[in-house]
């Protein structure tokens, strides 16, 4: 009877290592905790609760302290107080720009935002994020060093629209990516797919997403017997960015407030901070 409760013991601690692994286990040689800004608010979505939600998944995951910098703005203009110093990065170890603010135009914003990670502060960029900061014929594909193709550039992929929200199929395509390496392919409640308009040479495709795309009321318009379309586009990536090769992780996975506080997700997020301050064990 001894030995059964020895096994039952065991089995119990076996689980709790699994999904409930401890904060600093995918840290490698960090002896004290990253220093994330994270950068929040504008157009169309529930920042308000999503920076909780991120904050707290994020510091329960991996030795990390989260400083959210949030504008409680619903417009896409929304622009952050930070950004106006040159110096506005400094301390911090990552930045992870979770804002949407597509009719932010103004050049000496952006190059001050940009300069930061030219310079080597690396980036993890959240869904509208991708929409943000856009101007002139954005619609068609930039061309490298184009005057409007700098958030491009540092993101990696130029997204300019989504279809309707529906479930997305998520196909990791890099399984031994260390960001990826031991995840499973799952599928969002939900979603918006973001279209891919160019992907930048020194982007490296993590995962692909699926979906079903329900005829929008201006096609059933235009035919009344339109069906669903199926649709796939990048949803998960890295970039190399500017002359240092600044590491930048992106997914325009992210809308819902569930998938935002969806483990898989935190799981993602949190492995890609890792990586991008080169913290990730590789190994794992």
């Amino acid at each position: 009877m001894k030995s059964l409760h020895r096994l039952a013991a065991c089995a119990l601690l076996t689980c709790a290592v699994l999904f409930n692994p401890a904060p600093s286990s995918h840290v490698q040689g960090q002896d004290k905790p990253l220093k994330v800004l994270l950068v929040a608010g504008g157009c169309c979505h529930d920042y308000a609760t999503q920076t909780k939600l991120l904050k707290e998944g994020i510091e329960k995951r991996i030795n990390a302290e989260v400083t959210v910098e949030f504008n409680p703005s619903k417009t896409t203009g929304t622009r952050f107080e930070i950004y106006e110093s040159d110096d506005w990065a400094e301390g911090y170890d990552v930045i992870v720009h979770d804002e949407c603010s597509a009719s932010v135009t103004e050049r000496p914003y952006v190059n001050r935002i940009l300069a930061a990670h030219r310079a080597g502060v690396p980036a993890v960029n959240l869904h509208c994020a991708m929409h943000s900061y856009r101007w002139g014929d954005f619609r068609n594909p930039v061309e490298i060093g184009a005057e409007n193709a700098g958030w491009y550039e540092m993101i990696g992929v130029q997204s300019t629209g989504h279809g309707p929200q529906s479930p997305i199929e998520v196909n990791y395509t890099a399984p031994n990516h260390p960001i990826t390496k031991g995840l499973v392919d799952w599928t969002t409640i939900n979603e918006e797919l973001y279209n891919n308009i160019r992907v930048f040479g020194n982007t490296e495709v993590l995962a692909t997403g699926d979906q079903m795309q329900a005829p929008r009321k201006r096609d059933l318009q235009a035919n009344p017997d339109a069906k669903p379309k199926s649709a796939m586009a990048v949803v998960v990536w890295t970039n190399l960015y500017g002359p240092n090769k600044t590491k930048i992780f992106s997914t325009t996975l992210g809308h819902n407030n569930e998938t935002v506080g969806d483990d898989r997700y935190l799981d993602l997020l949190c492995r890609g901070v890792l990586w991008a301050t080169d913290n990730l064990n590789a190994q794992e």
